[in-house]
């Protein structure tokens, strides 16, 4: 009877995965031994292994520069970086390996674009696409760093009033982009995006604002779809008449060139996750293409802004289970030794699934289970995945250890939960470690952060 862990995860899913292989019934991520991770730096541990950062930039980047070889697209594609999916310095170090360009969401990321150049990382041609709604301290920090040299930042105006902001603030022409605010899928609670301008105003802004004057140039028109790049009628159609807006506007308006498609490429959530990421970028640059070519218009230059795809599935977190309670003839729980809510506030925010499985005893026998956290809080728990309305991990054994691990964790977890500050009943923030591989292909780790110390927490709260 196959009644074995391993032997439900291989039932259920094509295995071993590319990231994904079983050895001596321990589990390996990218080739590297879990247990021997743990083995030296115990649980609750956080991974970010960099490599994946880079493999995922050049898939994307391949994706669009084939897909417009196809069709013979006469623009160039610009890959950018959203800062706001994780700020790790590590982590903007190896997405810069990568000759990408930056999106910036708040006035904070702009010293970190200045740190960026004293270190020799960019230079002031990198291209800063500056998003988000702004207050009078990011519109300086816009205006400082295009005084400054930065030729290619673009402030992306999410209102008509923005403008004004810049108005009489530089001696050097400013390179500006507009968003359109899109229509939300039918089933969303409200109707059109708060973030951008009307697609009914963006013609007579450009007319009464822009056209004539000096100071301003329009460079680039920015969508973005909140629900992602999905193949549907509801993306497709937004994307149609983005394209004939950003037509419409190119006969007003030469010196117009970007079409900024934003973010929205996936990343896998479940072992079952498919997605053609080939025929999404060919059917996106195709589109495009035929419909600059009935509008008798050039094609434009694309950016994208990928956040979550780019860094998600670099992370990974691992926990120990260190009790198992029976509540009732039902639920069985397995608690961690952390919290859901304080290290992947996303499970409990937005009841986001990542990838689960256990990192060791893959030959026990497999039972369902809920996993809970150390707050008190009753929505500390985790109790479902992506493909099923379940959790199932080996069974306990005593004296035996169990470590569990949560993949593809490697965005906005820690920009949502705060970093270094104080969480709910103050649990403590892992460990948290980097995972490198040499010119040889091996890998070696090195210490990020300890596990976060009471004092540090005391002098946050004033003690």
């Amino acid at each position: 009877m196959k009644n074995k862990y391993i032997d439900l995860i291989e039932q259920t899913f094509e295995f071993p995965q590319e990231e994904f292989k079983v050895e001596d019934n321990e589990l390996h991520f990218h080739q590297i031994p879990l247990m021997d991770i743990i083995e030296q730096y115990g649980t609750p541990l956080k991974i970010t292994y960099l490599p994946r950062i880079t493999q995922n930039i050049k898939k994307a980047k391949r994706l669009f520069n084939v897909a417009m070889a196809k069709v013979d697209y006469q623009g160039d594609y610009h890959y950018c970086y959203c800062t706001k999916s994780s700020h790790f310095s590590f982590v903007l170090e190896e997405v810069l390996k990568n000759d990408v360009h930056l999106e910036t969401s708040s006035a904070f990321d702009l010293p970190i674009i200045e740190s960026l150049l004293e270190s020799g990382k960019i230079g002031k041609d990198i291209y800063v696409i500056c998003n988000g709604f702004k207050r009078p301290q990011y519109t300086q920090g816009i205006i400082d760093l295009i005084n400054n040299g930065f030729d290619n930042i673009i402030p992306v105006l999410d209102n008509k009033q923005e403008i004004e902001d810049y108005t009489g603030k530089s001696n050097r022409k400013i390179n500006i982009g507009l968003r359109i605010a899109s229509e939300e899928e039918p089933m969303f609670d409200f109707y059109t995006s708060r973030l951008g301008i009307r697609v009914g105003d963006v013609i007579s802004f450009y007319n009464e604002k822009i056209r004539n004057n000096p100071t301003f140039e329009l460079k680039m028109l920015h969508f973005f779809i909140n629900t992602g790049i999905k193949d549907s009628a509801y993306y497709w159609n937004e994307l149609s008449k983005c394209i004939n807006l950003y037509c419409e506007l190119k006969k007003l308006c030469p010196e117009l060139e970007y079409f900024n498609i934003g973010g929205g490429f996936p990343i896998k959530n479940s072992m079952a996750f498919l997605y053609d990421y080939e025929y999404m970028a060919e059917e996106i640059i195709a589109q495009i293409k035929n419909q600059c070519t009935v509008n008798n218009v050039p094609e434009p230059h694309i950016f994208t802004e990928f956040g979550s795809y780019t860094v998600g599935e670099s992370g990974a977190v691992l926990f120990s289970i260190i009790n198992q309670k029976q509540q009732n003839d039902r639920e069985l729980w397995n608690m961690i030794d952390s919290s859901f809510m304080t290290t992947l506030p996303d499970t409990w925010a937005i009841h986001q699934r990542f990838i689960l499985l256990a990192i060791n005893n893959w030959d026990f026998e497999y039972q369902r289970v809920f996993l809970g956290g150390l707050t008190c809080d009753s929505h500390d728990y985790y109790n479902a995945e992506a493909h099923a309305n379940a959790v199932f991990l080996p069974k306990i054994t005593e004296g035996v250890e169990q470590y569990i691990g949560l993949f593809h964790t490697g965005a906005y977890q820690e920009s949502l939960g705060g970093f270094g500050g104080i969480q709910h009943c103050l649990i403590p923030a892992p460990k948290h470690i980097i995972i490198e591989t040499d010119e040889s292909g091996e890998y070696y780790t090195r210490l990020f952060a300890k596990e976060q110390s009471y004092k540090s927490m005391l002098k946050t709260l004033g003690y």
